[in-house]
């Protein structure tokens, strides 16, 4: 993987998100049954291969959702999956964020902040909405770090629900506003002629 340029939706300078595609199920596989992977993501059991391929067909066909491929722009190697779920339309104009850098080796990079507010910019400048949440264990020092950084704030906590590593840990919950967010990007190219 690498080299050969992707098909891109947004470009940042460190990274680049474009649609998820069927030809990197394999890789999808590989990172959804990485266990250090899913201790963030709460999912203690393993997949299997048709289980990965049927989530890919309900993601790519869904208007409910927004998945992204992160790909480190300097090889163009696929690192991560970023998200918009439970996107709502009309009044509320919301939706839940989700993203992992799946790459062991290009985790601290800011890979994950960029990502960050490159969804946020697409879900406040091009799909209009206002309100985006997301969920995240107390544990998970680093992801909390990135949503903090790219504009999210705590506003709640589910205490104890989550065990880990011999305890019980909280869920905290976390939103950013269109009102609190600059565009870092989109907003250049989504102007009146």
């Amino acid at each position: 993987m690498g080299e050969e340029r992707p098909t891109l939706n947004i470009e940042g300078e460190l990274i680049a998100l474009g649609p998820i595609r069927r030809d990197l199920v394999p890789t999808y596989y590989r990172w959804r049954n990485d266990i250090a992977i899913d201790r963030t993501f709460g999912q203690r059991q393993p997949a299997t291969l048709e289980q990965v391929e049927e989530l890919f067909a309900e993601l790519s066909t869904s208007d409910k959702m927004a998945f992204f491929t992160v790909y480190e722009r300097i090889s163009w190697s696929p690192i991560g999956i970023a998200y918009l779920s439970d996107i709502i339309h009309k009044k509320k104009s919301c939706a839940e964020f989700g993203l992992m850098i799946a790459e062991p080796n290009q985790r601290g990079k800011g890979y994950g902040t960029e990502a960050t507010r490159l969804v946020l910019d697409f879900a406040f400048t091009v799909l209009g909405l206002h309100s985006i949440m997301l969920t995240v264990f107390e544990f998970n020092l680093a992801g909390r770090r990135t949503y903090e950084k790219a504009g999210f704030k705590e506003f709640g906590r589910r205490r104890e629900s989550q065990w880990m590593g011999g305890r019980f840990w909280d869920e905290v919950y976390m939103d950013c506003l269109a009102s609190e967010f600059e565009s870092p990007l989109l907003s250049q190219i989504f102007v009146p002629d």
